[in-house]
């Protein structure tokens, strides 16, 4: 004998109906189909039922579309000489119905026992539609009516079944029942006295499984709309898989925690017997599904079998001295507790016994509070103990695992996983069976921290970075064809799953929780909202992702403003634009502090020399314990580029008009051949060697006339360049004269910084610096006479892309 539970979408509607009946017909051997109400059907009831006490009339109207609701499903599924008797019980049903609910609109309340009548003909209907369908099949059915064979108290809405009682009238039955298939309703029973009573939440899936029980059923099939039990909520986390084997235990434990394929005290009967359970997917039928069974699958080596949550929880903290070592203070708490029928769902005590948490439905919060404080007036009174302290928004999370108790190290790993994700852990639990670890946190927070875990424990330590792009232009551009381009490459090999979750210009602004299609990012992002900085920080921290990095492709100095606002949402910070390392250095140092203070990291390799490896060598130099003195460096690929190109054949104006065009200068050419740009970069070598400056204690000694500096708009620059052109060709000439070559020099010694063009003779090692290329030289206690050397290109769009794709991958691999 076989037991078999149709539920939810598998009965929603008459497709999936005949779904479920090819399931059922197709199983060999005597069965028993236990069938909850149509999909829907049952929460519109209560509605319904709400709507009547309140005395809101439309509650006719919503009745009148579930009887047509049921009435269309009859009609698609079974011809037209075989409706007479479905259709006439249907009409009876809904007689009954609106008679009862039309009580309780005048009188303006339902009793439990009459709510029970009221949610049992949802079970009734579809149990009774189902059987008509067979009926028509060659097979020989039977249908039992499940009050008839359960037996209960009279706890209306969720009453406890008389076993010894039910156990007798289940097998007496069925010893005479020849019927190769049974149909009976889920959900319904009926007390000592003859009332109509319901089995409460799963209470389908209960009933199946006291029939399971009652007849040592070979299993207990549920079948749902989803293939089995899932590693996590699959709605949350996308990357969840089902669950193939798990035992009766850890079945209970991610049922209890939240995983709403089945509810716990519903299989306890089948537990207390051994019979195996399969959730599979009416949809799927061949899909494996989940086995629930008593053994401990030994071909998987994950200790970890789900991760799973409570939302809507209120932590309730009593604390104080006179809880130390006084007997009977536990005991007092959980009784007030239990006066007033609020469930515990979660408990922790300091080992001081200075406080004692407990966590609760919020709807409850309140109540347990004037409880709590109630009982222990007294001793508050004497302000031996603080009144209690109710805390909300929160939510329990979950790692639930038969095998880990015998695995060492796993709570470490994850409060370390959820601490580098900035996910606060309010409260902690663990049982002595070790099945499970809990945590209480803040209900925001709940998504990152499934993900965070689930990535850790089930993914292969596959890494998945969000990131948050602002600036699409030269540089932003070439970054996200990086990218896409490289996106398989480093989930394969580096186990990065990078996603780019929004993209903004000056202009527009686009967000995909789910990941933007970097095939069509120019387009979507056309079509996307105005941009809008406020709007755009609101809506990352909403989302809440875990692995967020921002990414700053602009020089704009607004957007440099705002890092803060993200470090502080453990949103990581990745930046080509130098405004906020050179900034008032008290902004510098706040961001630093801020960086580690959330566990966010903040990257700025393409502040200096665009994708050369200058910052990270510099942080390494003093990390291990060298101390730089003097720095030499040509830092602007630009000007590079500019003075190695300006010759008699080219004029100044041309060449600096390329190197705009090509990319290699700011948005803004004049802060490059102002000296600005270089300026920030000394300084942030300064700054990252271990000393504290300001950009206005830099000497600048500009090679611009004055007429350039005081343009106020980038054409009006321009047009300085061609109007100056005597002025920079006496300045070549003076340098071909000397044999020198024309560099734009940063230096730094002593506590003293400067920056302008230099006359590079012959036998300086930045002679011979080509193109636009970056060349540093850092003089420090370990290269005193030879200093250390970095060179390299310095400027263009493509290098500059790749340095900050280097700082993103940097954080995936943290």
């Amino acid at each position: 004998m076989n037991v078999l539970k149709f539920g939810g979408s598998s009965v929603a509607n008459s497709q999936n109906i005949v779904k479920s009946i090819a399931i059922i017909t197709e199983k060999k051997g005597k069965k028993v189909v236990v069938v909850s109400a149509l999909g829907g059907v049952t929460d519109t009831l209560v509605a319904i039922i709400n709507k009547a006490k309140v005395k809101d009339d439309s509650y006719k109207s919503s009745l009148q579309e579930i009887k047509n609701r049921h009435l269309e499903t009859v009609k698609e599924l079974l011809p037209k000489e075989n409706l007479n008797t479905i259709t006439h019980y249907i009409d009876d049903c809904f007689t009954h119905l609106e008679s009862l609910l039309s009580g309780c609109f005048l009188l303006g309340e339902l009793s439990g026992k009459a709510t029970d009548v009221v949610m049992s003909y949802g079970e009734l209907l579809s149990s009774r539609i189902l059987y008509e369908k067979l009926k028509l099949s060659a097979h020989k059915i039977a249908y039992a009516d499940s009050r008839d064979l359960i037996k209960t108290d009279a706890n209306y809405g969720n009453a406890a079944v008389n076993f010894e009682t039910a156990d007798f009238l289940i097998q007496y039955y069925f010893d005479k029942n020849q019927a190769e298939i049974t149909i009976m309703p889920g959900f319904i029973a009926e007390s000592s006295d003859g009332h109509i009573t319901t089995l409460g939440r799963g209470g389908s899936d209960y009933t199946a499984a006291i029939i399971a029980a009652a007849l040592d059923a070979e299993q207990l099939e549920i079948w749902t709309d989803v293939s089995g039990m899932f590693t996590a909520n699959p709605k949350i986390v996308k990357q969840a898989i089902p669950i193939p084997y798990i035992t009766y235990s850890e079945a209970m434990e991610l049922s209890h925690f939240g995983a709403k394929v089945l509810y716990a005290p519903t299989i306890q009967p089948v537990l207390n017997k051994q019979i195996p359970v399969y959730i599979r997917n009416t949809f799927d039928p061949l899909a494996s599904g989940t086995l629930i069974s008593n053994k401990i699958n030994p071909e998987n080596n994950n200790p970890i079998k789900g991760i799973s949550h409570i939302e809507d929880i209120a932590l309730i903290t009593l604390e104080g001295s006179g809880l130390i070592g006084i007997l009977g203070a536990s005991k007092r708490l959980f009784g007030a507790i239990a006066k007033e029928a609020i469930n515990i769902i979660f408990i922790t005590q300091a080992s001081s016994e200075h406080s004692i948490c407990i966590g609760i439905s919020e709807n409850q919060a309140r109540k347990a509070k004037q409880a709590i404080d109630a009982e222990f007036q007294y001793e508050i009174k004497q302000f031996k103990i603080n009144p209690s302290v109710v805390e909300e928004n929160l939510s329990i999370i979950a790692l639930v695992g038969e095998s880990m108790k015998s695995h060492q190290g796993l709570s470490g790993k994850m409060f370390s996983t959820l601490g580098k994700n900035n996910v606060n852990i309010r409260a902690i639990a663990q049982g002595a069976s070790e099945r499970n670890i809990s945590a209480v946190i803040d209900k925001k927070d709940v998504k990152k921290a499934l993900n965070t875990l689930h990535e850790k424990f089930f993914e292969d330590n596959t890494k998945q970075l969000n990131l948050f792009i602002s600036g699409v232009g030269n540089v932003g551009g070439k970054f996200i064809d990086q990218i896409n381009q490289q996106k398989k490459y480093l989930k394969e090999n580096l186990k990065i799953n990078i996603r780019v979750i929004a993209i903004a210009n000056s202009k527009k602004m686009y967000f995909d929780e789910e990941g933007i299609h970097l095939n069509h990012w120019e387009e979507l992002l056309e079509n996307g909202d105005s941009s809008c900085i406020t709007e755009f920080i609101s809506r990352v921290e909403k989302l809440n992702l875990r692995n967020s990095i921002f990414v700053d492709n602009t020089a704009n100095a607004t957007i440099a403003s705002i890092y803060d606002q993200f470090l502080k949402q453990n949103v990581a910070v990745v930046t080509c634009n130098k405004i906020a390392c050179s900034s008032e250095f008290e902004k510098y140092q706040n961001l630093k502090i801020l960086s580690k203070k959330y566990n966010a990291p903040f990257l700025f390799e393409t502040n200096v020399g665009a994708g050369l490896p200058i910052i990270d060598t510099l942080k390494n130099l003093i990390a291990s314990g060298d101390k730089v003195h003097k720095i030499q460096a040509v830092l602007s690929g630009s000007l590079n580029f500019i003075f190695n190109n300006f010759n008699d054949d080219n004029s100044f104006y041309s060449v600096v008009s390329q190197a705009k065009e090509e990319g290699y200068t700011e948005p803004d050419p004049k802060i490059d051949l102002s000296g600005v740009d270089v300026m920030r970069k000394i300084l942030i070598l300064i700054r990252e060697s271990g000393y504290q400056m300001e950009i206005d204690e830099i000497n600048n000694e500009s090679f611009l006339p004055k007429e350039s500096l005081e343009a106020e708009s980038i054409t009006d620059f321009f047009n300085s360049l061609k109007t100056n052109a005597p002025h920079f060709e006496s300045i070549f000439k003076r340098a071909t004269q000397n044999e020198c070559r024309l560099k734009y020099v940063a230096q730094f010694e002593n506590g003293k910084a400067s920056v302008g063009l230099q006359y590079i003779e012959k036998e300086h090692p930045f002679y011979n610096l080509e193109g636009k290329d970056n060349i540093v030289l850092f003089y420090t206690d370990r290269y005193a006479e030879q200093p250390l050397l970095i060179k390299g290109a310095g400027a263009g769009a493509a290098v500059t892309a790749s340095g900050i794709f280097a700082d993103v991958i940097r954080i995936g691999t943290i």
